[in-house]
């Protein structure tokens, strides 16, 4: 994709997260975000914090902060205790970027307890989805997951519903606090901004160090610092919240 047409599909990018900020409750913005991932197949979301080993059934929905999933699917997955076998879940937690639940079943030893996961999930048209772990303000691993039946996603658009559903986590976790806590007042350097910026346009560490005129060492070290001030987990997390901001407009 070139420049122009990268940056028209970002700024059309950044109207929908405008609206995602105007959402004034967290299902207003599930509704949101739902409304444009549905568009490429994925129609149900779940995001919490994963339960530690051996929580009481009664206290896993404790950890729910949005869920728009069949309810029948979230009641089967909490009395079967599913969390601790998912292998979307366990992949996330080695993971701190963006995948495909596909990947999940690739990437890790898949053993009959797993198996049982994803073939119950297919049961209710949750055949392929979309997962990423986000970090929130008090250092908790929050856990978000979009599923559907036939998920179709080119590179482009998985990096377009990676961005916006983190943006999207990352203010109904604002609204969860009710008292809009956040990091205190940062300042990001030029340099850092300008290279979250192309960041935000799919660019490369490479790619930037070509636009700006530094090496690519150079962009990825102001990438590396802008990810740790606006304290993110991955570059995704690190540009969402710079959007958030008003960094990136």
């Amino acid at each position: 994709m070139g420049v122009d047409a990268a940056m028209s599909q970002f700024d059309r990018t950044l109207e929908f997260m405008d609206q995602l900020q105007h959402a004034g409750t967290a299902a207003a913005v599930c509704e949101r975000l739902l409304s444009v991932t549905s568009n490429f197949g994925l129609t149900a979301l779940m995001a919490g914090t994963v339960p530690r080993p051996g929580t009481p059934r009664g206290q896993q929905k404790d950890h729910v902060l949005l869920c728009d999933w069949p309810g029948d699917w979230l009641e089967r997955y909490v009395q079967r205790n599913y969390v601790d076998h998912d292998p979307v879940v366990s992949h996330m937690k080695n993971l701190q970027a963006p995948f495909q639940w596909r990947e999940a079943s690739k990437m890790i030893t898949i053993d009959r307890d797993s198996d049982e996961v994803m073939g119950d999930a297919r049961e209710f048209k949750l055949r392929d989805g979309l997962a990423f772990p986000l970090v929130t303000l008090d250092g908790e691993i929050v856990m978000v997951s979009l599923g559907g039946e036939a998920v179709h996603l080119s590179e482009a658009e998985f990096s377009m519903v990676s961005l916006v559903s983190t943006y999207a986590i990352g203010r109904a976790m604002q609204l969860h606090t009710m008292a809009g806590k956040t990091i205190d007042h940062i300042e990001l350097a030029p340099r850092e901004r300008e290279c979250l910026q192309w960041a935000a346009v799919g660019k490369s560490e490479w790619e930037i160090s070509q636009i700006l005129g530094i090496s690519e060492h150079t962009s990825e070290k102001h990438l590396l610092n802008a990810k740790s001030k606006l304290g993110a987990v991955n570059r995704v997390q690190a540009v969402a919240e710079a959007i958030r901001r008003g960094y990136i407009s």
